[in-house]
């Protein structure tokens, strides 16, 4: 299956006029060439289009893979397109986003941006509860393995939550 959309939006010609905002999008690759490491983005016509500002991390599950992304700091010699602020390229697959990611001056290793319908908080250490309310958050692409929430994945978790560790 080839999803053969290839966009590379330029923050509404933002590269051309050194106008991208802060933590704003500056360029979306929607292109899906069909098989990948890790999930592909629930709907890559969407790619591109979530808010630069969410969370980070935790919650154990994920429901939805919506994009990966590569955050480009101008402070380590990305191209200071939003001035001094940091801002990111989206990708509806990984490997796009981790070629990306090498060949680009001053970017990170891919993150994925998932959703949350329902997730575990850990408010304090050692201590959980269920959360049923959507969020949206960046993760470490490894996190994905093993993590997709299931009918029973929460409550499994909380009945045991020794058993299922994250990677630091």
């Amino acid at each position: 299956m080839r999803h053969s959309l290839r966009v590379f939006l330029l923050a509404s010609l933002g590269f051309a006029c050194n106008s991208v905002q802060p933590y704003s999008v500056a360029l979306v690759d929607r292109d899906v060439t069909g098989a990948s490491k890790f999930p592909i983005a629930i709907d890559p016509n969407r790619v591109g289009t979530f808010p630069g500002k969410t969370g980070s991390g935790a919650g154990y599950f994920y429901d939805e893979v919506l994009e990966y992304r590569v955050w480009l700091h101008p402070e380590r010699g990305a191209q200071r397109l939003a001035g001094d602020t940091d801002y990111y390229a989206a990708f509806a697959e990984y490997e796009s986003a981790l070629e990306y990611s090498a060949r680009t001056h001053g970017a990170e290793q891919p993150l994925v941006l998932i959703r949350q319908r329902e997730y575990v908080n850990e408010p304090t250490p050692g201590t959980f509860t269920w959360e049923k309310t959507e969020r949206l958050t960046e993760w470490q692409v490894q996190w994905l393995k093993g993590s997709q929430r299931g009918p029973n994945s929460i409550a499994d978790f909380l009945a045991n939550p020794r058993a299922v560790q994250k990677t630091p």
